[in-house]
């Protein structure tokens, strides 16, 4: 029918109606907060490249994850920040280690309330930065790795972790991982599989939020911002390999990806919206460029409309307590 017969307009007449023809939304279930808790310290310290993010003291991460809960925030994703690196990265794998501890005291203080989660790499524990144990000539060594990282699980399935996300982008990494944990009787602790991790300049943050010592680059096991065909192959493998969600990182950049991983898999899909998409946000905002609260929102809807059906960002905590008003 011809105008003015039809009129698209009358669905977007008042907020009401917007709300009710809403094609996608993003729920406060389906945020995951990073959390970032540094050996050592006795006040939380602030992030200069990542405004409003905070290095955790352990008692500060331990309220940060009551905050997260009341919220209504999904999960919680640990990292941490040792005072001593190796270059075999053992901080990671050691119990007392700073992020086992931390796994203790957040599960310790949330329990089941929400799904405590842990990233399972070596890059915060390396005195070289990288994810992996090197070989001789200072390649990342994959099968080497690997073992760090079956031992790795252990441990924070020990500390009482829920779900366990391997990132480092090594070969088999999920299926040793699958395999270690079910050997160990730790059927029930979840992979979150970093299935899709480009090589990407929007980490930058992140590695002054884990005062990461990384020399070179990680062009070798994180994939080329150029493919995609690459991200389904891997994701493949993870599925087959045992993960129960599979992830894309970074966010904003790679929407085509998440779409086309959710178009392929049968289990759930997440996407990293990382530091740098963040930041950016944040820089243009406190320049007055933006409107923070629409552009945070309208970046995480772009995600879950692409398919990511849980997402991980900084503003996940900020965001729930915003989307709970709306809805």
């Amino acid at each position: 029918m011809p105008y003015p017969e039809i009129r698209p307009r009358r669905l977007r007449r008042t907020p009401a109606v917007r709300r009710l023809v809403s094609e996608t939304r993003v729920d406060p279930a389906e945020l995951i907060v990073p959390m970032f808790v540094k050996e050592g310290l006795t006040e939380p310290r602030a992030i200069a490249s990542l405004p409003g993010v905070l290095q955790h003291s352990r008692d500060s991460l331990r309220k940060a994850a009551v905050e997260a809960v009341q919220a209504g925030v999904g999960g919680i994703m640990l990292f941490g920040v040792p005072e001593q690196r190796d270059p075999t990265g053992s901080g990671g794998i050691d119990p007392n280690g700073i992020l086992n501890v931390a796994i203790r005291d957040v599960v310790a203080e949330v329990g089941d309330a929400t799904v405590v989660m842990s990233d399972l790499c070596l890059d915060e524990f390396t005195s070289h930065g990288h994810c992996g144990v090197l070989t001789p000539s200072g390649d990342v060594d994959n099968d080497a790795t690997l073992a760090a990282y079956a031992e790795m699980a252990l441990a924070q399935a020990a500390a009482g972790v829920g779900m366990v996300g391997p990132s480092g982008m090594m070969d088999g990494q999920v299926g040793v991982v699958r395999r270690a944990l079910d050997a160990a009787g730790h059927q029930d602790v979840a992979v979150l599989a970093y299935a899709a991790k480009y090589a990407s300049a929007f980490y930058g943050p992140f590695r002054d939020a884990v005062e990461s010592a990384l020399e070179g680059d990680r062009r070798t096991y994180q994939q080329d911002p150029a493919n995609l065909r690459e991200s389904l192959r891997e994701v493949a493998l993870d599925v087959a390999e045992g993960a129960d969600i599979v992830m894309v990182k970074p966010a904003l950049p790679y929407l085509d990806v998440v779409s086309a991983v959710r178009a392929a898999v049968d289990v759930p899909v997440a996407a990293y919206q990382v530091s740098g998409e963040y930041a950016m946000v944040e820089a243009a905002a406190a320049n007055g460029w933006i409107d923070r609260e629409r552009v945070m929102l309208e970046t995480l809807t772009s995600i879950k409309r692409a398919g990511a059906q849980i997402i991980l960002t900084y503003w996940a905590v900020e965001a729930a307590q915003l989307l709970r008003q709306r809805y």
